[in-house]
C-alpha cells in the first residue's frame, strides 16, 4: 500500500566508487567552498548489501568503528584518581617522612593509598554499571541486508548499508537520501537551524540530526570518525565530570587552598629548619606534621565516591545516569516538566467509541480508516489504536501520504477507492482541523473533559501538497481514544509536591483532555488550563503565566523550548521528561533532560538520564540519591575545611610566635582519621532527604572558617599554657599531648554538629571516634606508637576547660551564623 520514491536511474554505476555500491571514493569527497557542487549520489539498492559486500568492507575497514564509550576508561580513572595535585604534595612529603622519622610519621601516606584506591574500585564499580546499562539502552538502528530488515548495532553498519528512518529516529552517519515518504529532518542540535528539513530522494542526511515527520532509507557514504557528527555523538555518549556546583566549588575552595599553603608552608619551613636549634629531623618531621593537615585531600575523593556509588544504586533501579552531575543537578530542580504521552500516561491506546458524523455511514468510515492505518509505515500510539480496531480491507490504494508532524498536529492520505474513485483523509487534532466556533467542537469538549482523546476524521477538499490542505475540510468522524494512565504517575506527582517541586504538564494534545487526565492523577492546579496557541511570545510574559499555571495543551515542540527557557530566565532550575520526538529540542535545553528507555533515539541520546525500566516513578530515587549525595558532601566538606582553616592558622600563630610547631605528622593522622576520615566516609553514604541548595562555597566556608578560627585559637592557647607549665628533657611531648587533648575535643564537637539530626548509627559514630581516642590515651604501647601522653592532672583538665569553652563557643557561632546568613 505504501509507495516510495527511489532514486531516478542513470546514477553511477556499481563499482565506480571502487566498491560495491559505488560510495568508497564519493564518501569522502568534500565540497569545494569556492565552487560548491555535491559530490555524485552513490546508487540506491533498495535491499541492501550483500553478505559478502558486507564482509568486503568489513576486511577493508570501511566499518562505524566509532567507540560508543558510556564511560571513561580504566586508564583514565586511574590517571583522575592518582596524579592529583595533592596526592604529589603528599607523595614528596611522604617519601622524606620515610626518610628521616618513624613509620608512625609516615601514616598519612599510607592513608593517602587507601583512599585512592578506594575511589578507584568505586568508580570501576560506576563504570562496569554504566557500560552494562548503556548497551541495555543503546539504539539499534534498522538496516537492509540480502533483502531483509534488521536491528544491528550502530558499530556494525558499514559503508553503503541502506538504514531506514522513522520518526524518533537519530541519523546514525552522514548518507544520501533513497527513499522518502515526507521525510522530515530536524538538523538544529547540529545547525541551530529551527525548522524541520524536507528531504527528497538525492539529498544528503548528516549524522546527529534526526526525524520529525514521515520515514524512508538513505545510503551511508560517511562512517566512523569520518561522519560529520561522530566526535559529537562520542562526547555524548561518554561519562562525563562536566558543569557541577559540587565539583566546581571544590575546586574553587583548592585553588584558594593552594594559594593559602604555599607562603603558610615557607613561613613554616623557615621557622622549624632555620630559626630553631633543635633536632633537625624533628624539626622536619613537625615541618611536614603542619603542612599535611592543610590539605583537604580526603574530599575530592569523598565526591567522587558519593557520585560512583549514586550510579551504581540507580542503574539497580534500571536508570541510566549519562552525566554524572545529572544526579546532583535533578536533586537541585525546582520545576519538572512532565509529557503527558509516555509519562503520564502508557504509550498504548484504545478506542472506546466512534462517531459518524454529518450522515457518514459507520462502514465506510472504517474501511477509511483502515486504509490510513495502512498509510503509514511506522504509526505513532494513536495510529496504533485506530489500526488495531479498523484492519485495511486491502481495496484501496494509497497514492500519497503525508505523514504526522507534532507542528501540524494531523497527517494524511490520498486514496484511490476499489469503484475508481478518488479521495484525500486528514485525521488530527479537531480544534486543529476545525474552524472556532464549530458545534462540533462543543461534542468535543465534552469528552475531553473526561480525559479522553478525540481525533477528526475528515476529507480534505484539496490536495495533500498544499500548503492550506485543512481549509475547507469536512467533518467526517470522531474517533474516541481511551489513555492508560500510569499507576504510579499520582505517586510521584504527591512525591514532588511533597519536595515542592512544581510539576508542569506540557502536552500536544488538547487542554482539556490534558488538564482531565492530571486532575484524576491529583496535580494542583489542574482546573486550570492553558491553550498554548495563546501563549505570549515574550519571554517575561510567557514565564509569568507559566508559573501562575500547570497545565499546557497544543504545545508546539519549539513552544515546549520557548517554555523551558521561559522558566530558566526566571531562576529556576528545569527538568524535562519525554519519550517522542516532538520532545527533543526541549530535552536539549532543560538543565536536566530525562527520557524514557522506550523513547525516540534522538531523545534518548540527547538526555542525561534514561529511565530504561519507562517507569516514572524512578524520577524520585533520582532526587533522592541527588540530594543524598549533595547534603552529605556538604556536609563532610565542612569536616575537611575546618581543618585546613585550623592548620593554616596554627602554622601562622607558630611562625609568628617562633616557637615550635606542636604536632608531629603522627598526631594528626590519628586526629584527622577519628574526627574526620572515618567519619566522614560513613555520613557521605548516608540517606538524606534534605532539599538541595545553591552556594555551596558560601554554605560550607560560613561554618568551616568560623570553626577552624576557634578551634587553631584554642588549640594554641593551651599549647602556650602547656609551656610555661612544663619544664624539662620531656616537656615538648607532655606540651603537644595537651594541645593534641584540645584539638580532638573541639573537632569532635564540629563533628557532633555536622551529625545533626541524630539517629542511633550517628551516635554510635560520635561515641566510637571518642573511645577510639580514649583507648590511644591509655592503653600504654598505643602512648609510645603515637608519642600521647597525659602528663600530671592540671594541665590536662586546663585542656578538657579550653575545648569545653571552645565547643560552646562553635555552638553558638555556628547558630548565629546560620540565623545571620542563611543559605
Amino acid at each position: 500500500m505504501t509507495q516510495r520514491a527511489e532514486i531516478e536511474p542513470g546514477g553511477p554505476e556499481p563499482g565506480s566508487g571502487g566498491g560495491p555500491g559505488g560510495a568508497a571514493i564519493d564518501a569522502g569527497a568534500e565540497l569545494d567552498p569556492v565552487h560548491p557542487v555535491r559530490p555524485p549520489a552513490p546508487r540506491f539498492k533498495p535491499g541492501g548489501l550483500t553478505t559478502a559486500e558486507v564482509a568486503e568492507r568489513v576486511a577493508r575497514g570501511a566499518v562505524n568503528d566509532v567507540p560508543v564509550r558510556s564511560s571513561r576508561s580504566t586508564a583514565d580513572i586511574v590517571r583522575a584518581n592518582v596524579f592529583t595535585r595533592f596526592n604529589a604534595i603528599i607523595g614528596v612529603l611522604w617519601v622524606i617522612m620515610l626518610i628521616v622519622a618513624p613509620l608512625q610519621d609516615s601514616l598519612f601516606g599510607y592513608v593517602i593509598i587507601a583512599n585512592t584506591g578506594i575511589g578507584i574500585i568505586q568508580e570501576m564499580r560506576a563504570k562496569k554499571t554504566l557500560d552494562a546499562r548503556a548497551v541495555i539502552g543503546e539504539a539499534k538502528p534498522s538496516v537492509r541486508r540480502d533483502g531483509r530488515t534488521a536491528e544491528i548495532s550502530t558499530s556494525e553498519i558499514v559503508l553503503d548499508d541502506v538504514i531506514e528512518l522513522g520518526p524518533g529516529d537519530k541519523v546514525v552517519v552522514d548518507g544520501t537520501v533513497g527513499e522518502a515518504e515526507g521525510l522530515e529532518i530536524d538538523e538544529s542540535l547540529l545547525t541551530g537551524e529551527a525548522d524541520p528539513v524536507l528531504k527528497k530522494p538525492g539529498d544528503p542526511v548528516m549524522s546527529g540530526s534526526f526525524v520529525v515527520a514521515g520515514g524512508g532509507a538513505f545510503t551511508a557514504t560517511k562512517v566512523g570518525r569520518e561522519a560529520y557528527a561522530a566526535q559529537l555523538a562520542e562526547e555524548a555518549t561518554r561519562f562525563t565530570l562536566v558543569h557541577s556546583e559540587l565539583r566546581s566549588g571544590i575546586s574553587t575552595i583548592l585553588k584558594y587552598v593552594t594559594w593559602m599553603m604555599i607562603p603558610t608552608s615557607i613561613g613554616l619551613i623557615i621557622s622549624q629548619l632555620v630559626g630553631k636549634d633543635n633536632n633537625l629531623k624533628d624539626a622536619i618531621a613537625r615541618t611536614v606534621g603542619g603542612i599535611v593537615p592543610m590539605i583537604p585531600e580526603g574530599l575530592v575523593l569523598l565526591t567522587s565516591v558519593a557520585f560512583a556509588i549514586g550510579v551504581i544504586r540507580l542503574g539497580r533501579k534500571q536508570c541510566l545516569v549519562q552525566e554524572l552531575p545529572a544526579i546532583e543537578g535533578l536533586a537541585r530542580v525546582d520545576v519538572v516538566c512532565l509529557d503527558k504521552t509516555g509519562t503520564l500516561t502508557e504509550g498504548g491506546m484504545d478506542v472506546t467509541e466512534l462517531r459518524p458524523l454529518g450522515g457518514a455511514q459507520d462502514t465506510y468510515v472504517k474501511k477509511v480508516l483502515g486504509a490510513l492505518g495502512e498509510s503509514d509505515p511506522r504509526p505513532n500510539a494513536s495510529l496504533q489504536a485506530i489500526i488495531d480496531a479498523y484492519p485495511d480491507s486491502a481495496e484501496w490504494r494509497c497514492t500519497e501520504s503525508l505523514p504526522f508532524s507534532s507542528a501540524r498536529k494531523y497527517s494524511g492520505a490520498s486514496f484511490s477507492e476499489g469503484d475508481g474513485e478518488n479521495s484525500t483523509w486528514l485525521l488530527g487534532a479537531p480544534d486543529v482541523l476545525l474552524p472556532a466556533g464549530d458545534p462540533a467542537l462543543d461534542e468535543i469538549n465534552g469528552l475531553n473533559e473526561q480525559g479522553l482523546r478525540v481525533l477528526l476524521l475528515a476529507r480534505a477538499a484539496r490536495e495533500l501538497d498544499d500548503a492550506d490542505v485543512a481549509a475547507g475540510a469536512k467533518p467526517t468522524a470522531l474517533i474516541v481514544l481511551e489513555q492508560r494512565l500510569r499507576p504510579d504517575a499520582a505517586d510521584t506527582l504527591r512525591y514532588f509536591e511533597d519536595q515542592k517541586v512544581h510539576a508542569k504538564v506540557i502536552s500536544g494534545d488538547n487542554a482539556v483532555s490534558v488538564g482531565a487526565v492530571a486532575g484524576k492523577l491529583g496535580l494542583p492546579g489542574a482546573e486550570n488550563t492553558v491553550d498554548a496557541r495563546k501563549l505570549p511570545a515574550d519571554q517575561a510574559d510567557m514565564a509569568k503565566v507559566l508559573d501562575e499555571n500547570a497545565v499546557f495543551g497544543r504545545v508546539t515542540p519549539q513552544q515546549k523550548r520557548d517554555m523551558v527557557g521561559a522558566l530558566q530566565s526566571k531562576g529556576h532550575t528545569v527538568a524535562m521528561t519525554g519519550d517522542g520526538v516532538n520532545d527533543v529540542l526541549a530535552l536539549k535545553d532543560a538543565d536536566i533532560g530525562v527520557s524514557m528507555g522506550s523513547g525516540s533515539e534522538a531523545t534518548r541520546a540527547v538526555a542525561q538520564i534514561v529511565l530504561l525500566n519507562n517507569s516514572f516513578s524512578t524520577l524520585p530515587s533520582v532526587v533522592a540519591e541527588g540530594r543524598r549525595v549533595i547534603g552529605n558532601i556538604t556536609r563532610v566538606a565542612t569536616l575537611f575545611l575546618t581543618k585546613t582553616v585550623y592548620s593554616v592558622l596554627l602554622a601562622i600563630l607558630v611562625v609568628c610566635f617562633q616557637v615550635e610547631y606542636p604536632f608531629l605528622p603522627r598526631h594528626l593522622t590519628l586526629l584527622s582519621t577519628l574526627t574526620i576520615g572515618i567519619p566522614a566516609f560513613f555520613l557521605a553514604l548516608a540517606p538524606n532527604k534534605e532539599r538541595a541548595r545553591p552556594h555551596f562555597v558560601k554554605r560550607v566556608m560560613r561554618y568551616a572558617i568560623p570553626g577552624g578560627v576557634i578551634a587553631a585559637v584554642a588549640t594554641f592557647v593551651t599549647y602556650l599554657v602547656a609551656r610555661h607549665h612544663y619544664t624539662g628533657p620531656e616537656a615538648l611531648q607532655a606540651e603537644t599531648s595537651a594541645a593534641t587533648l584540645t584539638l580532638f575535643l573541639t573537632s569532635m564537637w564540629v563533628l557532633v554538629i555536622i551529625a545533626r539530626p541524630y539517629t542511633w548509627w550517628r551516635v554510635a559514630l560520635v561515641g566510637a571516634m571518642g573511645g577510639a581516642f580514649l583507648i590511644v590515651l591509655v592503653v600504654p604501647w598505643l602512648q609510645e606508637f603515637f608519642e600521647l601522653k597525659l602528663v600530671g592532672t592540671q594541665l590536662p583538665w586546663t585542656a578538657v576547660g579550653i575545648a569545653a569553652a571552645a565547643s560552646a563557643l562553635i555552638e553558638v557561632t555556628f547558630r548565629w551564623v546560620n540565623h545571620r546568613f542563611p543559605a
